[in-house]
């Protein structure tokens, strides 16, 4: 049985990580969807907002796990019997830090494998921190975030 973590602080999850869901679902036989809890990044929610809101955009999807962690990835992989990793990449920017992190994941553990996966076209520019700053200054994010996400940025930026 084929075990995938696809990490991330999905602060807040994007259509972008909803594409790379979907499609690693059918490359493998279990995902686990595990949201890093490190508070010292300044997330703008929560961990159990950040899970409520991946549970929500999730639903229905099968061989699915939300999970959190806040410990080595390799580490957490390996408790959970993964044996890939899944990162995205949208852009030749995101390659240099991908490839550091893979190699020194490699060193912790050359048995868990790191898979590479590019969003559709019409998300390879979207990042949370993109989305979060859009949303800060009133601007739409709905066609790029699932509703319950698009929600709950209104929520946390509602103006007086």
């Amino acid at each position: 049985m084929a075990v995938a973590v696809y990490p991330g602080t999905f602060d807040p999850i994007t259509n972008g990580h909803l594409d790379l869901i979907k499609r690693s679902l059918r490359m493998f036989d279990r995902l686990i969807v595990a949201i890093f809890d490190n508070p010292m990044k300044g997330p703008l929610f929560t961990v159990e907002e950040r899970r409520r809101l991946v549970e929500e955009a999730t639903r229905g999807l099968p061989n699915l796990e939300i999970d959190t962690f806040n410990t080595l990835l390799v580490l957490y992989a390996k408790q959970r019997n993964a044996d890939v990793i899944i990162r995205g990449l949208r852009a030749i920017a995101d390659f240099e830090y991908e490839f550091q992190m893979t190699l020194m994941n490699r060193r912790l553990d050359e048995n868990i494998q790191t898979v590479f996966l590019m969003p559709r076209e019409e998300y390879t520019y979207v990042s949370s921190r993109l989305i979060k700053e859009v949303a800060a200054y009133g601007g739409d994010v709905e066609r790029l975030v699932p509703p319950p996400v698009a929600a709950a940025l209104k929520e946390k930026f509602r103006r007086p």
